[in-house]
């Protein structure tokens, strides 16, 4: 298995739809597209962003078709999220990621009948990794949304006998659990940073790279963040995520998710509604957001 580490800004994309909430496969190629010009080299699909314990399993097939003819006809490398509650879904989707050429597959814990420990974890994940052997595997740690919180350092030590396990998704915010998974990864495991309003803490933890949602419209705002904590600039860092908090705040405000979906539908690329039991905001909500954003000048964003 060969791989290159997540040591970059990947984005994290949207599950497009219609307005009706009907699947919008067609409108990939304009989202590689978008992203590709703003400096996006790595796309990882189907996760939370993109809404998915709220998509079919036929419909994430029919994503991964959409995103394997756009991701490299834009340059991109597409990394799936291939989780479900059901272990057979999970399987299928990594059959599916593995025929299409994706670089990596992803999946974080059934979160119904969850794993009762660490032992139970690796059994899942050695399942869903053992469909597509010779593609890189992430664990997805995102106990907020999963119900399911054990120390990924464990995971990392138990789960060495998964051999095409690359690492961990760490959308964590306990910089504790953080920074001793590190440790114990080493060189060997990669352990990109899932939470964006907290990369600067992130960076000094020993974070080398992130996947996020706002990597979508302001991957220049986190560029600069970057930019800044590696030339010692603290305070210019710090004024960079204090502007990323006050973002997804004002994002947040109305549903974080439907709402960044709409301010990508006026940024140019219709990604739609986000599926119930997500809402949306209003059109009036969304002209509010954009005069905010105005105000808070995110680099590049406008």
């Amino acid at each position: 298995m060969q791989h290159t580490p997540l040591h970059e800004l990947v984005v994290a994309a949207h599950t497009p739809f219609h307005a009706d909430g009907s699947l919008a496969p067609e409108v990939v190629p304009a989202q590689a597209e978008f992203l590709a010009a703003r400096g996006t080299r790595t796309v990882f699909i189907t996760g939370s962003t993109g809404e998915s314990h709220s998509v079919t399993c036929g419909e994430k097939l029919a994503i991964y078709q959409a995103w394997a003819a756009a991701g490299p006809a834009n340059g991109l490398r597409v990394i799936a999220h291939v989780g479900s509650n059901c272990i057979g879904d999970s399987q299928t989707l990594a059959r599916s990621a593995r025929e299409c050429g994706f670089v990596a597959i992803s999946a974080l814990a059934p979160s119904y009948f969850k794993p009762a420990g660490v032992a139970g974890l690796v059994d899942v994940c050695a399942a869903i990794a053992s469909a597509a052997p010779e593609t890189p595997f992430y664990y997805y740690d995102i106990p907020a949304l999963t119900g399911l919180t054990l120390p990924m350092e464990r995971f990392l030590t138990e789960a060495a006998g998964i051999p095409n396990l690359a690492g961990i998704k760490f959308t964590n915010p306990d910089l504790v659990s953080y920074r001793r998974s590190l440790g114990v990864a080493g060189d060997r495991y990669d352990l990109p940073w899932g939470v964006d309003e907290m990369l600067l803490a992130a960076l000094a933890t020993g974070a080398r790279g992130g996947v996020g949602s706002t990597y979508n419209w302001a991957p220049d705002l986190y560029r600069k963040l970057i930019a800044a904590f590696g030339s010692g600039d603290m305070a210019e860092a710090q004024r960079l995520q204090s502007l990323s908090i006050a973002m997804i705040d004002a994002i947040a405000a109305t549903g974080f998710l439907g709402t960044a979906k709409a301010l990508m539908g006026r940024l140019g690329v219709p990604v739609g509604p986000a599926r119930l039991p997500l809402g949306n905001p209003s059109p009036a909500q969304v002209d509010t957001l954009i005069e905010t954003l105005k105000r808070l000048e995110i680099p590049g964003l406008f």
